[in-house]
């Protein structure tokens, strides 16, 4: 058999070496070699073993032709159940790699792997042949103790092996301690990983402990080191009138800071007047980097930081709060350093001047989104005790309608959906759960904040110097027609030339808006998207319809604000020399990139919370019935979300009063027998039959 076999190869082999051979499928060449049908999986198997020795290549289309099978890196991601996939960079599609071909790699690592197959044209399946290095270095898990030895149960269930701790390295853990394990040993086939304990976070009862496991296993730094805090402190001095020198005076102008009740870092402020029939406008953003000086230790740290990371139960900040809760919050009634950006807005809402400039500026009133929107509603309460402010908020409500509708216009995409507003009690228990309401007035200080950074996009890209811009490219063309076919089952249709247009997608959402398959078009259409990130060029923002866009408002909690305005502000002094520029030009590349990925890992984290508090809810409501949607249908069951935004799965087994197909072309689940369908969008009864807060998974039936 093996003789046949290797004789086979050869043939196969030296068919495809011919010069006379054009790259062909296994159909294809099924026919030229006169292979029967009867033979043909003998021939596929043939090419497997080609493909896997390296000395042919499987193409994405299917077709096969000589080569050194390439040796493609990326960063294997694990499963519960034994197999994996690797993820590579760039690419949509990971690779399969089933548990025989798993070799050894633990979640996380960088690992080489050759494509094997790509079995009836599906997702391509590989074989990880090398572990280029172990990424991953602690794990945080619940510590479990033994006579003589302890072992630690990680949190992510990606992580299929408990963690060996011997004797001597569990830093006087206990049992029950949630714990940080630095790992020692990656482990074998048959042997556990194994680790030596270098934190204990707290007991898992302990208030706040579940979060804090979450933020120690994304490694989110939560304590300044002393040289940064010692720094913040002498800096925060008071605004002197040395610090004004030279700035523009705009303490007399009638100004307010509009943010939700708790915030406390105020990065920006509001001003409007009239101006003939023009409004002017102005954005007021606290002057960070008169405190944060270039390569200081607070600048590192902000930079290793990118972003402050907002959770349910705490905010890690990008700097100390001395100075984001002080100096660089535009606290009413303080004198505050701010850059200003002063815009002349036409009727028709276009920026028709504008002014961009250091300034010295006193806030009249913290004012709060509830509270503006109260006085847009014209409660009389409201309008009384903000009797000064009326006229002010009433013209920005006017101007922020111009603004939406001509960026509405022009084709800008706004996905609406609602984000999870968390209460906690004091013992950090979920109390309540909800959807964070967009009102009037989070929508003036949205429609004033991108002006702003469009406005200061444009200008710094004119003007040609080093800059970081915040892009989102043009979505992927087959991601697109992926979309447009499973829009068709709907009766929806994106009309698609060389490249999608925003005012497309933006279209479909308007048709999609009240009909039942609104949430799943929705999302599904977001998911086709390309991720925004920050770039040295200037290629333009998709969802936005625009030409030039940066993030210029939020210095106090994203680094790509702080670092502009650092340029920014070189250029008003005059000082953007050409040594300076090529500085710029040297260092943006690396701030950009680590900026974009910085805020992933925040991004995650904080998805990680929510989903963990919903399943800690929904854990004190077992047996509980709600009204719900039905917000997607898989071959393994329907997921239905409540008004409170949490979503859960009734397993395709609960469903058991039939048994039930999956129709893939127009996502419903039919049962056999009657016929019975449900929909997306449909309305349901469901009873909470499981919730795992490890897990972060919640269960429903149908009620």
């Amino acid at each position: 058999m093996d003789q046949t076999f290797e004789k086979r190869k050869k043939v196969i082999y030296d068919f495809i070496c011919d010069d006379f051979y054009i790259p062909m499928k296994v159909k294809e060449i099924a026919t030229v070699l006169q292979v029967s049908k009867e033979q043909r999986r003998e021939l596929q198997e043939v090419l497997d073993a080609l493909v896997e020795e390296g000395k042919i290549t499987l193409s994405k289309r299917g077709k096969y032709s000589k080569g050194q099978t390439k040796r493609i890196t990326g960063t294997f991601q694990a499963n519960i159940r034994g197999f994996g996939f690797v993820m590579v960079e760039g690419e949509d599609e990971d690779i399969f790699i089933p548990g025989e071909n798993v070799n050894g790699a633990f979640q996380g690592d960088e690992v080489e792997c050759i494509i094997t197959g790509a079995p009836g044209g599906k997702r391509k399946e590989g074989k990880i042949v090398r572990i280029v290095s172990h990424q991953v270095k602690k794990i945080v898990g619940l510590y479990e103790k033994s006579k003589s030895f302890g072992f630690v149960r990680p949190d992510n269930q990606r992580y299929l092996k408990d963690i060996y701790i011997p004797a001597g390295k569990e830093m006087g853990a206990m049992d029950g301690h949630k714990v940080v394990v630095e790992l020692t040993s990656y482990g074998q086939e048959h042997a556990k990983p194994e680790g030596k304990i270098v934190e204990i976070i707290g007991h898992v009862n302990d208030p706040g402990a579940d979060i804090l496991s979450i933020v120690k296993d994304y490694d989110l730094p939560t304590e300044f080191p002393e040289k940064v805090l010692n720094q913040a402190v002498r800096v925060g001095k008071d605004v002197s009138e040395a610090d004004c020198a030279g700035r523009l005076d705009l303490r007399d102008w009638q100004m307010v800071t509009i943010d939700g009740e708790d915030a406390k870092d105020l990065d920006d402020a509001v001003s409007l007047t009239m101006k003939d029939e023009n409004y002017q406008l102005g954005v007021h953003i606290a002057d960070v980097t008169n405190y944060v000086q270039e390569k200081s230790a607070l600048d590192r740290e902000a930079l290793k930081r990118g972003t402050s990371v907002y959770l349910a139960d705490r905010v890690i900040p990008m700097l100390p709060h001395v100075l984001s809760n002080g100096i660089c919050s535009l606290n009413a009634g303080e004198d505050r350093l701010a850059l200003s950006c002063i815009m002349t807005v036409s009727p028709k809402g276009e920026v028709i001047d504008h002014q961009i400039a250091e300034t010295v500026i006193r806030v009249d009133k913290r004012m709060s989104y509830t509270g503006v929107s109260k006085v847009l509603a014209e409660e009389p309460e409201a309008l009384e005790e903000d009797k000064d402010f009326v006229p002010m908020i009433q013209k920005m409500q006017e101007l922020s309608t111009i603004l939406r509708e001509r960026r509405g216009k022009r084709g800008s995409i706004d996905f609406d959906f609602p984000e999870t507003k968390i209460e906690l009690d004091e013992k950090g228990k979920p109390i309540n759960i909800k959807p964070y309401e967009r009102n009037s007035a989070t929508k003036i200080i949205e429609d004033f904040m991108l002006l702003a950074n469009e406005t200061v996009a444009e200008e710094y890209f004119w003007r040609e110097v080093p800059f970081l811009y915040r892009t989102h490219e043009v979505p992927d063309e087959e991601k697109i027609k992926k979309l447009s076919t499973f829009i068709n089952n709907f009766g929806y249709h994106i009309h698609v030339h060389d490249e999608v247009k925003p005012k497309e997608i933006q279209k479909l959402l308007s048709q999609v808006e009240g009909t039942p398959e609104e949430a799943l078009i929705s999302r599904l259409t977001l998911r086709s998207m390309c991720q925004a990130k920050y770039t040295t060029e200037n290629t333009g923002h998709f969802g936005l319809a625009a030409k030039y866009y940066t993030h210029f408002t939020s210095p106090i909690r994203r680094y790509p604000d702080l670092q502009i305005h650092r340029i920014i502000k070189e250029n008003l002094r005059g000082r953007l020399n050409e040594n300076r520029i090529e500085h710029y030009d040297k260092i943006l590349p690396e701030v950009a990139k680590q900026c974009s990925d910085r805020e992933r890992l925040a991004e995650e984290t904080e998805r990680e919370v929510v989903k963990m508090k919903k399943a800690e809810y929904m854990r004190m409501h077992i047996g509980e019935e709600y009204e719900g949607v039905i917000s997607g249908v898989t071959k393994w069951g329907i997921y239905v979300e409540l008004p409170n935004t949490v979503e859960g799965l009734v397993h395709v087994v609960d469903l058991r009063d039939d048994h039930y197909n999956f129709i893939e072309q127009t996502y419903e689940m039919v049962g056999e027998h009657t016929g019975k369908t449900y929909k997306l969008g449909e309305k349901v009864r469901v009873r909470v039959s499981d919730a795992d807060k490890l897990l972060r998974t919640i269960n429903f039936e149908l009620a």
